[in-house]
């Protein structure tokens, strides 16, 4: 499985930005893709997830009313749209996927990623 993020980029406060991670390789029908996120001096955070079977979603509270994760099994890819951005959302956003239905947030329970790609909200 190979995964290719992108989307990233420099938004004002406020703004908002959609981010895709499109998946090659192999079929994700009965995967778990993640969003995560790492911020400078900061550990990697998950934030959002979903099953590509059924479209079960989950948020982190730092996600929650303002990013909305969504896939388009057709095309294989995965979007994060991040609105009401915060300079505090400022990262390195990556997308992972792993077999089967998770809730989980850590990063060792996911065995393929994309390579990252970078938010930055000005103030």
């Amino acid at each position: 499985v190979q995964l290719q993020a992108s989307g990233g980029g420099l938004v004002q406060t406020g703004g908002s930005l959609r981010l895709s991670c499109t998946a090659s390789g192999h079929r994700m029908i009965d995967y778990s893709m993640r969003w995560f996120r790492q911020a400078p001096g900061k550990e990697r955070e998950g934030i959002a997830c979903i099953s590509i079977r059924d479209g079960n979603t989950y948020y982190s509270d730092s996600a929650k009313g303002r990013f909305t994760i969504s896939r388009d099994n057709a095309k294989n890819t995965v979007y994060l749209q991040m609105n009401s951005l915060k300079p505090e959302d400022t990262a390195v956003y990556y997308c992972a996927a792993r077999a089967g239905w998770s809730k989980s947030s850590s990063s060792y329970d996911y065995d393929y990623w994309g390579q990252g790609t970078l938010v930055t909200v000005s103030s």
